[in-house]
């Protein structure tokens, strides 16, 4: 019975009719000693018609660069200032420093606070995490930068469960923080970022995980047996896990959004899967169901907000080969590989180097409306009997 309230409070959270966000966002990492000036890269994603863009640390140049441009930004809070920024003094003057300068010149619409936190091999840093984000936020009220969300990028290790999706649930060893952190996301609106890579999974075990159904191909795909939804492809089966996982701490309403995704061109012999066909495959099928507003099973009239990792290979990566190979450009802006997006160009596109990458936010008609409401009817007359008799 458990099962059902969980279903049916997301089904009719507030997010369970259509949402709908601007466009595609990409990670634009910088480890590397021979990428292009922030300028360059700002031209690079305004010919490309991306609005969106992460990077990991609060690099001046790069907030300058993007002044007065339409690209709406993440910045981070890099996971050894956590400790310092915990004292809300300290949250102030980075705040002041850091961030004001820039705005409203510069579009930043997000602050990720450290990256990957619960699952990191430094478990002090779990400490400081949640008095960091509460500092920071407090900090940008205090400012008047409330409108600039928190939240920090969680790796898909903190499940301990992901599938099937119902089943989602965060580690035992981090509720007591993750409890926090989601009664922060809950009081500001913010979403929960979740970095989900199906390309993990299929190298660890080639032989179990189905091609298909990692690369968004076409496939049978799997049925969650307790919700019976219906998935296509691993990422929204993940993303779906996020939710579910939210929902057992009494969280329906938090939007998740996928901070870092992609898939690497080049990997080491043991790298099982890193080839650039397979890149191409993943992130062209992605950009086209991006266009197209999807949403996960879950959630099918809330378009999911993704994050493409990354913009460059990055040379000074550490790590096997892949790290080093997940760019969609080299560094002298040229494609690592052709996605063959030409197709996905809007009609006014002259050339290949123009693609546009954005979509329009959608509202759901009356018509729209019913038939989420009869599908979710229909869910439920299908399960109710399970759950009725399926402990917890």
């Amino acid at each position: 019975m458990i099962h059902f309230f969980l279903l049916f409070s997301l089904a009719f959270s507030d997010y369970g009719f259509i949402q709908g966000v601007a466009s595609l966002g990409i990670n634009y990492g910088q480890v590397g000693n021979n990428l292009p000036a922030p300028e360059k890269v700002l031209e690079l994603l305004t010919s490309l018609k991306i609005t969106k863009a992460r990077i990991y640390d609060t690099n001046p140049q790069v907030l300058t660069a993007f002044a007065s441009s339409n690209i709406e930004l993440i910045v981070t809070v890099e996971n050894q200032m956590l400790s310092v920024l915990m004292d809300p003094q300290q949250a102030l003057q980075w705040v002041s420093t850091q961030i004001k300068p820039y705005v409203p010149a510069t579009r930043i619409t997000g602050i990720a606070v450290g990256n990957e936190v619960f699952t990191d091999d430094d478990t002090t840093l779990l400490t400081y995490l949640v008095p960091a984000i509460v500092s920071i936020h407090g900090a940008l009220v205090q400012l008047g930068l409330n409108n600039i969300q928190v939240s920090t990028p969680n790796s898909l290790a903190v499940l301990a469960q992901s599938f099937p999706p119902s089943a989602g649930s965060f580690k035992s060893e981090v509720s007591g923080v993750m409890s926090q952190f989601l009664q922060f996301l809950s009081s500001t609106k913010a979403p929960f970022w979740i970095n989900a890579y199906p390309y993990f999974a299929y190298k660890d075990d080639p032989n179990r995980v189905p091609l298909d159904y990692v690369l968004f191909n076409p496939n049978s795909g799997l049925v969650d047996p307790y919700t019976k939804l219906h998935y296509d492809n691993m990422l929204y089966a993940q993303v779906d896990a996020v939710i579910f996982a939210m929902a057992r701490f009494g969280y329906y309403e938090i939007e998740a959004r996928v901070s870092e995704t992609g898939w690497p061109s080049k990997g080491d012999p043991n790298e099982v899967g890193a080839t650039i066909e397979n890149a191409a495959i993943y992130n062209r099928n992605l950009l086209r169901r991006q266009l197209e507003n999807e949403g996960t099973p879950l959630r099918p009239n809330m378009r999911l907000e993704v994050y493409l990792f990354a913009l460059f290979n990055e040379d000074m990566k550490p790590g096997p080969t892949s790290e080093r190979n997940y760019g969609l450009y080299q560094p002298d802006c040229t494609m690592a590989y052709n996605l063959g997006l030409s197709a996905l160009s809007s009609p006014s596109s002259t050339s290949s180097a123009s693609i546009s990458l954005t979509s329009s936010a959608t509202k759901a008609s009356n018509k729209e409306y019913d038939q989420s409401l009869l599908y979710w009817m229909f869910v439920y007359l299908l399960t109710f009997q399970v759950f009725m008799r399926r402990p917890f």
